[in-house]
């Protein structure tokens, strides 16, 4: 039997209380917390629990992930392995829960309810009701993953509502995706069984889902940025708060995960309980997460930290095992494979062209919005130059363009979008939500081209071309989303793409995830898909020109 011993001032999330105690845990299990005196200066808490992140955003498979969170205290993630589901449908989901069981860290997987998002576009698999249901019935499954078709929630479209049915047949939460829904319309869709919402971004959006019953996820992710205007829910509604990232990139998260909004939360001066209530009970609550607490009988998932100013998690404990001291990882490397499904062929540069009979055509245009998911539908002059629309620098709007991934055939969608700030070369990536085609936005047909050729190269991965002859590249070999790296090495490749990206003239502070989400069609306003154009608001395809 392995047992040990651990003192310092325990945070009873329950009695809000924090004393002196000594903990003591036999078989990864707290069997006693005594209160005592004189003991060390450090603070024991329970760890974090991200509440809803797609794990392949992070470009890492699960044991590489665990490597870079625990250091920041992390124990557990409500993981919703959507992405690489529409890639790879059922045999990614596996890949996942395999590899994830190689490493002590507690992943908890959701049954991806929405593959493909939507029929306007091309995905590399699909899970209808039947399919979804049978995931529900795995051990390793544990909720309904996000619900994005809020309109055939609304309308109550058969196969939508079998899906709900059947995660509440299983006894299974099911997971929201609604941004903007405000009112009667958010009020709806929550009666129809949806208990989460972490797309809010507004305070009154959000205010309207908690009247609605909804627990409300405040999410910071590396393009998706709401904690500013969210955060006073902390203190409106303490209790119908959690904490995610959605998407997280390597390089951010080797600086910071959950307890960076913790420690955030608390410069603000909002209740220390309600903050970390926020971090850990909440989610383990709602999704029924065998994840410890603190309590005598939990596991022991804890973490020790310095104080509640500088907040410097000095150990991450999972089951007992310390998994992270001194800001140092202790779990070892595990060897992965990769699995894929890539079938398209490279591209020639005319494929990018966007032809006109119009000498001044006014165009449709997305507008990227800095820290957002969402976009605005601008109207604009184009510009022309040989017949063909072009990108046009000097207002900033570049050629975007998404190519099927899955099929040799099909022709390139193209259009136009903004705020991107490229004064010349492309960017191009797999990793375009939800059903990850190449997406690439670029000044010149040659630069687009270049970048997403050598992503064909690699089946897979993220590039950058200063032009058509030098391109850089960072390869994610599994599923076009994640490397077979250890986190730091593709930390510092990302990094060093990102770094390239400020030299040909983007300002945005995550590019490459920024681009991922102008492919999501669900999130309004105006996207692109494999194609073509989209409404969000009306939900239809529509021209580039008007």
């Amino acid at each position: 039997m392995s047992t040990f011993t651990i003192s310092g001032k325990l945070v009873d999330l329950f009695a809000r209380r924090i004393y002196p105690a000594i903990i003591t845990a036999s078989d990864g299990v707290i069997v006693s917390i005594e209160e005592i005196d004189n003991v060390p200066d450090q603070y024991i808490l329970p760890g974090f629990v991200d509440a809803h992140i797609h794990i392949e955003s992070s470009m890492l498979v699960p044991t590489a992930f665990a490597q870079m969170a625990v250091v920041h205290g992390t124990v557990a993630t409500v993981s919703d392995p959507h992405e690489i589901a529409n890639v790879c449908g059922e045999t990614g989901i596996q890949y996942m829960i395999d590899n994830s069981k190689l490493s002590p860290f507690k992943f908890f997987f959701g049954a991806p309810s929405c593959v493909p998002a939507t029929g306007f576009e091309t995905a590399g698999a699909t899970l209808d009701a039947k399919a979804v249901d049978a995931l529900l019935h795995n051990k390793d499954i544990w909720y309904l993953s996000e619900m994005m078709n809020y309109p055939g929630v609304l309308r109550k479209d058969p196969e939508v509502m079998a899906k709900i049915t059947a995660a509440q047949k299983a006894g299974k939460s099911v997971d929201g995706h609604a941004p903007g829904l405000r009112g009667e319309t958010a009020a709806a869709y929550a009666a129809a069984g949806i208990s989460t919402d972490h797309e809010c971004f507004t305070l009154d959006e959000a205010l309207d889902k908690v009247k609605a019953g909804m627990q409300i996820l405040i999410r910071e992710g590396s393009a998706a940025k709401n904690y500013e205007a969210l955060s006073p829910l902390l203190q409106m509604h303490p209790e119908r708060v959690m904490f995610c990232s959605d998407d997280k990139h390597p390089d951010e998260l080797e600086l910071h995960h959950i307890n960076g909004l913790v420690k955030r939360s608390l410069q603000k001066e909002y209740d220390l309980y309600d903050v970390l209530r926020a971090a850990s009970v909440h989610p383990v609550q709602h999704y029924k997460l065998p994840v410890g607490l603190l309590r005598v009988g939990d596991p022991a998932d804890f973490i020790v930290a310095d104080n509640f100013d500088e907040f410097n998690v000095l150990q991450t404990y999972i089951a007992g095992q310390l998994v992270a001291d001194g800001g140092k990882n202790l779990l070892p490397d595990v060897a992965a494979t990769a699995i894929n499904n890539f079938e398209t062929g490279k591209k020639d540069a005319c494929a990018f062209q966007i032809k006109t009979t119009n000498a001044k055509p006014i165009i449709r245009v997305i507008e990227a919005i800095e820290g957002q998911l969402v976009t605005n539908m601008l109207q604009l002059p184009g510009k022309v130059a040989d017949g063909c629309l072009v990108s046009d620098t000097a207002q900033d709007i570049l050629k975007i363009a998404v190519i099927n991934r899955y099929d040799k055939e099909a022709p390139v969608a193209v259009a136009f979008i903004k705020n991107f700030g490229l004064k010349l070369g492309a960017l191009a990536s797999t990793v375009a939500h939800d059903c990850h085609n190449i997406i690439a936005v670029g000044v010149d047909d040659d630069s687009m081209c270049a970048a997403v050729n050598a992503l064909v190269d690699c089946k897979g991965g993220i590039a950058v071309a200063r032009d058509k002859d030098d391109v850089t590249t960072l390869p994610l070999p599994v599923a076009g989303l994640m490397s077979l790296d250890k986190g730091h090495k593709v930390a510092e490749t990302y990094t060093r793409l990102n770094a390239i990206t400020k030299e040909i003239g983007c300002a945005m502070h995550a590019p490459f995830m920024t681009l991922s989400f102008m492919a999501l069609l669900v999130i309004p306003s105006l996207k692109l898909s494999d194609k073509g154009l989209f409404d969000g608001g009306k939900f239809e395809f529509t021209g580039v020109e008007m």
